[in-house]
Protein backbone atom coordinates (compact mmCIF):
# COMPACT_ATOMS: atom_id res chain seq x y z
CA UNK A 1 0.00 0.00 0.00
CA UNK A 2 2.83 2.43 0.87
CA UNK A 3 4.52 1.86 -2.50
CA UNK A 4 1.39 2.79 -4.45
CA UNK A 5 0.82 5.88 -2.32
CA UNK A 6 4.24 7.41 -3.03
CA UNK A 7 3.70 8.01 -6.79
CA UNK A 8 0.29 9.48 -6.04
CA UNK A 9 1.72 11.90 -3.45
CA UNK A 10 4.50 12.91 -5.85
CA UNK A 11 1.96 13.56 -8.61
CA UNK A 12 -0.26 15.52 -6.21
CA UNK A 13 2.60 17.75 -5.02
CA UNK A 14 3.69 18.48 -8.61
CA UNK A 15 0.09 19.22 -9.60
CA UNK A 16 -0.39 21.64 -6.69
CA UNK A 17 2.90 23.41 -7.44
CA UNK A 18 1.94 23.82 -11.10
CA UNK A 19 -1.51 25.06 -10.14
CA UNK A 20 -0.09 27.82 -7.98
CA UNK A 21 1.75 29.21 -11.01
CA UNK A 22 -1.19 28.81 -13.37
CA UNK A 23 -2.61 32.21 -12.47
CA UNK A 24 0.65 33.98 -13.30
CA UNK A 25 1.05 35.14 -16.88
CA UNK A 26 4.52 34.82 -18.36
CA UNK A 27 5.77 37.98 -20.03
CA UNK A 28 8.49 37.97 -22.65
CA UNK A 29 11.83 39.25 -21.43
CA UNK A 30 13.59 42.08 -23.23
CA UNK A 31 17.37 42.40 -23.17
CA UNK A 32 19.08 45.52 -21.93
CA UNK A 33 20.42 46.29 -25.41
CA UNK A 34 16.97 45.97 -26.98
CA UNK A 35 15.41 48.09 -24.25
CA UNK A 36 18.11 50.77 -24.58
CA UNK A 37 17.58 50.84 -28.36
CA UNK A 38 13.80 51.10 -27.96
CA UNK A 39 14.26 53.98 -25.50
CA UNK A 40 16.63 55.74 -27.92
CA UNK A 41 14.09 55.25 -30.75
CA UNK A 42 11.25 56.37 -28.47
CA UNK A 43 9.36 53.20 -29.38
CA UNK A 44 8.67 51.93 -25.86
CA UNK A 45 6.82 52.94 -22.74
CA UNK A 46 8.71 51.84 -19.63
CA UNK A 47 7.04 51.33 -16.25
CA UNK A 48 9.01 51.28 -12.98
CA UNK A 49 7.37 49.22 -10.22
CA UNK A 50 9.93 49.87 -7.47
CA UNK A 51 7.87 52.45 -5.60
CA UNK A 52 7.93 56.23 -5.59
CA UNK A 53 10.85 56.64 -3.16
CA UNK A 54 13.06 54.38 -5.27
CA UNK A 55 11.82 56.06 -8.46
CA UNK A 56 12.90 59.46 -7.20
CA UNK A 57 16.39 58.16 -6.34
CA UNK A 58 16.86 56.63 -9.78
CA UNK A 59 14.94 54.99 -12.60
CA UNK A 60 15.43 53.94 -16.20
CA UNK A 61 15.21 57.08 -18.37
CA UNK A 62 11.66 57.98 -19.35
CA UNK A 63 10.04 55.40 -17.07
CA UNK A 64 6.64 55.97 -15.50
CA UNK A 65 6.38 55.66 -11.70
CA UNK A 66 3.73 52.95 -11.40
CA UNK A 67 3.02 53.53 -7.72
CA UNK A 68 2.06 57.17 -8.16
CA UNK A 69 0.50 56.73 -11.61
CA UNK A 70 -1.40 53.46 -11.51
CA UNK A 71 -4.81 55.15 -11.33
CA UNK A 72 -3.93 57.26 -14.39
CA UNK A 73 -2.05 54.53 -16.25
CA UNK A 74 -4.53 54.37 -19.14
CA UNK A 75 -3.92 58.04 -19.90
CA UNK A 76 -0.13 57.66 -19.75
CA UNK A 77 0.14 54.72 -22.13
CA UNK A 78 0.09 55.13 -25.92
CA UNK A 79 -3.17 54.94 -27.87
CA UNK A 80 -1.85 52.10 -30.04
CA UNK A 81 -2.56 48.90 -28.09
CA UNK A 82 0.21 47.09 -30.03
CA UNK A 83 2.86 49.49 -28.68
CA UNK A 84 5.73 48.01 -26.72
CA UNK A 85 5.24 48.32 -22.96
CA UNK A 86 8.08 47.18 -20.66
CA UNK A 87 7.75 46.82 -16.90
CA UNK A 88 10.62 46.30 -14.48
CA UNK A 89 11.32 46.18 -10.77
CA UNK A 90 14.49 45.81 -8.70
CA UNK A 91 16.37 42.79 -10.07
CA UNK A 92 16.18 39.27 -11.48
CA UNK A 93 14.59 37.91 -8.31
CA UNK A 94 11.82 40.50 -8.19
CA UNK A 95 8.38 39.69 -9.57
CA UNK A 96 6.67 42.97 -8.73
CA UNK A 97 6.87 44.04 -12.39
CA UNK A 98 3.91 41.72 -13.00
CA UNK A 99 1.51 44.20 -11.37
CA UNK A 100 2.19 46.81 -14.05
CA UNK A 101 2.47 44.26 -16.86
CA UNK A 102 -0.90 42.76 -15.93
CA UNK A 103 -2.45 46.22 -15.66
CA UNK A 104 -1.28 47.01 -19.20
CA UNK A 105 -2.71 43.73 -20.50
CA UNK A 106 -6.02 44.46 -18.74
CA UNK A 107 -6.05 47.80 -20.59
CA UNK A 108 -5.79 45.88 -23.87
CA UNK A 109 -2.06 46.10 -24.64
CA UNK A 110 -0.76 43.11 -26.57
CA UNK A 111 3.01 43.73 -26.65
CA UNK A 112 3.92 43.71 -22.96
CA UNK A 113 7.34 42.56 -21.80
CA UNK A 114 9.58 42.82 -18.77
CA UNK A 115 13.19 43.79 -18.29
CA UNK A 116 14.46 41.07 -15.94
CA UNK A 117 17.67 42.85 -14.94
CA UNK A 118 15.60 45.51 -13.24
CA UNK A 119 17.01 48.73 -11.91
CA UNK A 120 20.00 46.99 -10.34
CA UNK A 121 20.96 45.37 -13.64
CA UNK A 122 20.56 48.67 -15.47
CA UNK A 123 22.83 50.44 -12.99
CA UNK A 124 25.32 47.57 -12.89
CA UNK A 125 25.82 47.92 -16.63
CA UNK A 126 26.80 51.56 -16.19
CA UNK A 127 23.73 52.85 -18.03
CA UNK A 128 22.39 56.26 -17.03
CA UNK A 129 19.47 56.66 -14.65
CA UNK A 130 17.19 59.63 -14.14
CA UNK A 131 16.40 61.06 -10.71
CA UNK A 132 13.63 63.29 -9.46
CA UNK A 133 14.45 66.27 -7.28
CA UNK A 134 11.92 67.16 -4.63
CA UNK A 135 10.41 70.57 -5.20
Amino acid sequence: MKKSLLPFLLFLSLFLAASSFAGQKRFAAISQDDLANAIAEQSVTVIDVNGTNSYKKGHIPGAIDYQSSQKDLAGLLPEDKASLIVAYCANEACGAYQRAAKAAVELGYTNVAHYPGGLQGWKRSGADVETVKDS
